[in-house]
């Protein structure tokens, strides 16, 4: 069992119910990690509310932190890394949609200018057959009145 000098109460850490337990928690993975016979030691002292102090214990746990921390760095890296490939493919899809879109704005006005082109011819024809329909009407009105 843990002697009262290499161990603390959980209640003078200053840690809420859910940072002891995890605490609790890591202190037995560590130890367990580093084959410390210091686990069961760990499992006594949290049964009675404690936690372990003594050197050995220490050192395995702040390993253990180290590891933790780099894993959780790391990890936090990663993300990073993809939050920034998934934002610059949002960015060249959007950039990509802007381009498609100017195009075919770019289109659409070609195909307006076109059709107020078909517009101005289908006016000048149209004024043109008037004319042709009336020198028509005229001709034949001037044959039937000298024929």
């Amino acid at each position: 069992m843990a002697s009262p000098q290499a161990s603390v109460a959980d209640s003078r850490l200053g840690l809420t119910p859910d940072e002891i337990q995890l605490l609790r928690r890591h202190q037995q993975i560590a130890l367990s990690q580093a084959g410390s016979s210091s686990s069961r030691a760990a499992s006594n002292a949290s049964s009675q509310g404690r936690l372990l102090l003594d050197p050995s214990s220490l050192q395995a746990l702040s390993y253990h932190f180290d590891r933790l921390l780099q894993a959780i760095q790391q990890r936090m890296q990663y993300l990073n890394q993809q939050t920034q490939i998934a934002t610059q493919v949002q960015y060249d899809r959007a950039g990509n949609a802007i381009q498609m879109a100017d195009q075919e704005i770019a289109r659409f006005r070609e195909i307006l200018r076109q059709i107020d082109e078909l517009e101005v011819e289908f006016d000048k024809v149209r004024r043109i057959r008037e004319i042709v329909r009336q020198y028509r009407a005229r001709v034949e009105h001037l044959g039937r009145r000298l024929g």
